[in-house]
């Protein structure tokens, strides 16, 4: 389950009001990409545009490294969006390995034990690895089509 585009355009407002940053541009441009590749592969682009743009709705809570990834799915297990949680946590992995991540473990040892069961129990969808790729594609400037397009090739 997941909120509709409109719900999801004003979780992630109210979230920039509570920790302003431009992990709020990032979003969008995860979203953005995410839907533009959904459409192309015949995925549910709406579905794809939701998880995209609210996969770090855990930095609603303030500045955090991997904490932000527990926030977020406890947050959107909260409201009822699976599969918005689910992004919420395996978009920070691309490697299904808790500790690969290099961020600071800021979290507690539960929700590492839970994170790192989460993570083995799973096997990743194509939404996991699509957001998963255009969190690596995106930041707050845009996405990797933009910096192309906007590149001169001597």
């Amino acid at each position: 389950m997941y909120p509709n585009r409109e719900k999801a355009i004003t979780e992630l407002n109210l979230a920039g009001e509570l920790n302003p940053g431009p992990w709020t541009k990032h979003s969008h441009n995860v979203a953005n990409a995410a839907e533009l590749i959904a459409k192309s592969c015949g995925m549910d682009s709406e579905k794809a545009y939701v998880c995209g743009l609210l996969h770090d709705i855990g930095r609603r809570t303030g500045i955090a490294a991997v904490r932000h990834i527990i926030d977020g799915y406890d947050y959107a297990i909260l409201q009822g969006w699976s599969d918005v949680a689910r992004v919420c946590l395996t978009h920070s992995f691309p490697v299904k390995d808790i500790d690969a991540d290099i961020g600071k473990k800021d979290i507690t040892n539960e929700q590492y034990i839970f994170i790192k069961n989460f993570l083995d129990e799973l096997e990743y969808d194509d939404y996991d690895k699509l957001i998963i790729l255009c969190d690596a594609l995106a930041d707050a400037n845009g996405f990797i089509e933009e910096m192309i397009n906007g590149m001169k090739v001597v």
